[in-house]
């Protein structure tokens, strides 16, 4: 059972990142903690400081777990800890940090994640590296945890690190942020079997589970649904004991530190020094050495516009500035050498001793020479083949507190997805590029300002700061649906209050699901009757009070059982109605034909390929059984791709619902549910008493539908709608005998 009592304080924000925000320097043989002044660090202050979000209490240091250089000895006895924040080095050896970071962090995933599986490499040394990297952050994130205590974990170098906390310190809050792209499912599978189990569900340790963009998210719960069986509702993962939140949260900047640079004297004169040494029209890019930045396709699509537009020959100044970055590994020194070639190529076909189309640097930028190359372009070239999300293109909208300036964008990029008003382009077509330099330098300044003042406006709106209070109160969101969805097992006390309110009615309706509540679950649904036990009690009871069999059975299957009954049956998850003392069945007024037709074929398809599986088809659904498969894992494994395709080949118009039921996937039209039929029989008659007990992820929709004074039960540990629970399927004969004990005939 879920505990869900809080702490009557709130705790800390314990950061776990691969790196510590701060240089550690050592002066006067004391360590001093230099912070940076990056945008997380900002934010996270921000949210701790204010005082109208009690997620973390503001009198506590923000704890920061994080990789250092520097040995034990070095910093043994030292405090590490500022105004702010108290720092928590984690030692690694060099040999583990090379498998692990260099390795599986930078030559696999990050590689894969970006769209570049040849180059990536599949060394289990590099794995076994990355576990015992996790752990040596996991052994120090139970070194200073406590009740209360709130665990952030960012990005793909701590992906195991939830599950590690989940396991040890269930009651604790933790979130998961993911920096970088989550790469389609295809791409995601060519890791090891064991290697991206591991990681889904790691990563599924946390509450709640953060991407930069929807597709993101779409892929990971794919890869959630395909690796490890989980399946979701509107983002919500339920684990039957607790419930994930998977959802976007673009990051930002801080919006009004760069707005605010344009006038400091520093960037004023740095952009005037640019406008002063530069020609006519200015085009700036800023990234690190990297392959997934596009270099050499964005040097490329320039050489195009140089080609196609020579009338701007002498015009244009392309500043293109590389910031170092793994400059020792080989295939990055090859990048940076191809780029010196293509960049010298380009001068030297274009240029002449008066001009050179390609100011080139390679080394670092300082912050107000950064923001004075931003607001002195007329164009920022955003050209990344792909990139999580990318805050270049968000810094350059911010700092144009003129509101001019074009910004040209790749499609790959996430904030792509934001800033709809950039020349929105293609990072590997090159006349694309070319065509988007030509509109850049001619849109009218009046376009210009349309366009920025949007996206100017949107990151205002949705900065770094509203970024991080967007992912805690989704958090704090996410404690309010576990309240509501807590299991509360029956006690005696509870079982007898729902007797008192049994006797002392006068007017009652009990709902009764069958697969699983009257009858046993079994391999062969076909052999899954009642006792003779509960039969009897169900009779007894139906002859003083409505009794509603509902169930996703056929109707024939029903009537055979309960010929001779007198209660109300529901068929199929509701499209099918007998009223008690008729033969007659009746069809519900919202369901249309002609639907099976595109659904079947793709069944039975799953069902060949899956030896033991069986489609069966009901009057107004078609169910894939999969109980009785010869190989239940293999079988799992199909069903989860098979519930994936339905829902992704359904169009909205057709209004079907794909129902990830116990051992089956159903399909049936969304008019009508469980929920809608049970709330049919209540609002006809003026009962003072209503129970429904069910035990399938079909019978939370009757759960969620009846009165809120209606007492629903759930069978099994799974979270629920039901405001109660009973353990297993043997306890409903015992619980509804207990509750109609010494009411008369």
């Amino acid at each position: 059972m879920e505990n869900s009592k809080q702490p009557l304080q709130p705790g800390r924000l314990i950061i776990v990142a691969y790196r510590l925000p701060f240089k550690l320097i050592m002066e006067n043989d004391q360590v001093q903690l230099f912070q940076n002044s990056g945008g997380l660090v900002s934010a996270v202050l921000s949210l701790v400081n204010d005082q109208t979000a009690p997620t973390f209490s503001s009198a506590e240091k923000i704890q920061w777990i994080g990789f250092s250089e520097n040995t034990p000895e070095e910093l043994e006895g030292q405090s590490l800890t500022n105004d702010d924040f108290q720092a928590h080095p984690v030692f690694i050896s060099d040999e583990v940090n090379e498998n692990y970071y260099e390795g599986f962090c930078n030559n696999l995933i990050w590689p894969l994640c970006h769209y570049f599986p040849s180059l990536a490499r599949f060394d289990e040394a590099y794995y076994d590296a990355y576990q015992v990297a996790n752990k040596l952050f996991f052994d120090k994130v139970a070194e200073i945890i406590q009740p209360g205590d709130v665990v952030w974990v960012q990005d793909y170098q701590l992906m195991l690190l939830p599950g590690l906390i989940r396991e040890r310190f269930p009651e604790n809050k933790i979130g998961f942020f993911f920096h970088i792209p989550f790469p389609s499912f295809e791409l995601f599978r060519l890791l090891p079997v064991t290697w991206r189990k591991a990681i889904v569900d790691g990563i599924l340790g946390a509450d709640v589970v953060g991407f930069h963009t929807n597709d993101y998210v779409e892929y990971f719960l794919k890869a959630a649904r395909l690796v490890s069986g989980y399946g979701n509702k509107l983002h919500y993962i339920n684990m039957s004991n607790r419930i994930i939140k998977v959802d976007s949260f673009p990051i930002s900047i801080d919006f009004a530190k760069f707005n605010a640079a344009f006038d400091e004297p520093e960037v004023a004169e740095a952009r005037h020094e640019a406008r002063q040494s530069l020609k006519e029209k200015i085009i700036f890019s800023v990234d690190r050495l990297d392959y997934s930045k596009g270099i050499i396709h964005r040097l490329k699509g320039y050489q195009r516009f140089l080609e196609n537009c020579p009338e701007w020959h002498g015009k244009v100044s392309f500043v293109m500035v590389v910031v170092p970055s793994r400059d020792t590994i080989d295939q990055y020194q090859q990048m940076k050498s191809e780029i010196d070639q293509t960049v010298g190529r380009i001068n030297a076909d274009y240029g002449n001793i008066y001009w050179q189309p390609i100011i080139y640097q390679y080394r670092s930028m300082a912050y107000h020479e950064m923001v004075g190359m931003y607001t002195a372009s007329d164009v920022a070239l955003i050209t990344p083949v792909r990139d999580g999300m990318n805050l270049v293109c968000k810094e350059y909208v911010a700092s144009r507190k003129d509101r001019q300036g074009v910004l040209i964008l790749s499609e790959m990029a996430g904030a792509a997805a934001e800033l709809g008003e950039a020349l929105i382009i293609n990072p590997l077509d090159q006349q694309d590029i070319a065509d988007a330099i030509k509109t850049a330098f001619e849109m009218p300044v009046e376009e210009q300002t349309k366009r920025m003042d949007a996206m100017r406006e949107r990151i205002q709106d949705y900065d770094v700061f509203a970024w991080t209070n967007d992912f805690f109160t989704q958090m704090m969101m996410l404690e309010q649906e576990h309240e509501r969805l807590r299991q509360v097992f029956l006690t005696d006390r509870g079982i007898d209050s729902i007797r008192r309110a049994y006797q002392s009615s006068t007017n009652r309706i009990l709902f009764f699901d069958y697969d699983g509540t009257l009858a046993p679950i079994v391999p062969d649904p076909a052999k899954a009757i009642i006792s003779e036990d509960v039969r009897k009690l169900i009779q007894d009871i139906a002859k003083r009070d409505t009794v509603v069999i509902i169930s996703g059975r056929d109707r024939h299957f029903l009537d055979q059982l309960f010929k001779e009954m007198p209660v109300h049956i529901i068929a199929e998850h509701g499209a099918l109605t007998r009223l008690k003392g008729s033969t007659e069945w009746l069809l519900n007024e919202s369901y249309e034909e002609n639907w099976k037709d595109s659904i079947r074929p793709i069944m039975q398809i799953y069902a060949k390929r899956c030896p033991g599986a069986f489609v069966e088809e009901k009057e107004t659904a078609l169910a894939w059984h999969y109980r009785t498969a010869d190989e239940i894992e293999y079988a799992s494994r199909r069903a989860q791709e098979l519930l994936w395709q339905l829902k992704n080949y359904i169009q909205p118009e057709l209004n079907l619902q794909v129902i990830d039921g116990n051992k089956v996937v159903e399909v049936k039209k969304t008019a009508f549910n469980k929920g809608t039929a049970a709330r049919t029989f209540v609002e006809i008659g003026n009962y003072d008493f209503v129970l429904a007990i069910g035990d399938d992820t079909t019978d939370e929709d009757m759960f969620e539908a009846l009165p809120d004074d209606s007492f629903t039960i759930k069978i099994g540990d799974d979270l629920s709608a039901a405001r109660n629970h009973i353990r297993n399927q043997e306890e409903v004969f015992h619980f509804l005998d207990f509750m109609v004990t010494s009411i008369g005939e």
